[in-house]
């Protein structure tokens, strides 16, 4: 359940937060476009305002000192929305034959990264097939995992990868893969494979640290 005693979040720790959610993840989380579309507006004003106010030879000294600091919030911004952006960029392309063939990661992409995993996952295996494939026996040209004994042709998130989580809430219990179940409360941190608290991290109830 959501915490109504804590303090909202201003828009930046949201991203800030998405952003270590998408680090620490190994999967593809849903791209926070609404966030990200707010920041960028506020972005755009403040720097109309810097701008007007750094051509206006009136300006006081404690002006121009407001001025420096409203520069370095921008750029403080622009760091973070950069930074989620090149987090999501290097997954999606270590994972775009995956997710061009992955209907349900589609949805959690924006139609910029969705065309951009179409197209590398396209690029990358016209390049495998001229560069390596061509030269192979016939049987064995196909990127596709038609055999149960060789390696997987296509990367995919390991998500019974080990990851830290910070309780948000006090959480429901959870399975763990040895069977037995694990209750997370709120404030603890406790270390477990990131499928076991995929659905808890969709809710909002952890975060990843």
């Amino acid at each position: 359940m959501p915490d109504f005693d804590a303090e909202p979040e201003t828009p930046l720790q949201q991203l800030i937060r998405h952003w270590m959610n998408e680090r620490h993840a190994p999967d593809i989380l849903p791209w926070q476009g609404e966030v990200l579309d707010g920041l960028l507006n506020h972005i755009n004003r403040q720097s109309t305002t810097v701008n007007l106010l750094r051509g206006d030879p009136d300006s006081s000294e404690d002006e121009h000192f407001r001025i420096v600091l409203a520069q370095t919030e921008i750029e403080r911004v622009k760091f973070v929305v950069r930074s989620y952006i090149r987090t999501r960029l290097y997954k999606i392309e270590k994972y775009a034959r995956y997710v061009a063939r992955t209907p349900q990661i589609q949805e959690r992409l924006s139609q910029a990264e969705l065309q951009h995993a179409q197209t590398f996952a396209k690029l990358t295996e016209d390049h495998f097939s001229v560069s390596v494939l061509q030269a192979l026996p016939e049987h064995q040209r196909s990127l596709e995992d038609a055999s149960p004994f060789t390696p997987p042709m296509i990367t995919e998130p390991d998500k019974s990868r080990a990851v830290f989580v910070h309780a948000l809430n006090d959480c429901p219990a959870v399975r763990l893969p040895d069977g037995t179940t694990l209750e997370i409360k709120k404030g603890y941190i406790v270390l477990t494979p990131y499928a076991v608290v995929e659905e808890l991290l969709a809710f909002g109830s952890v975060e990843l640290v």
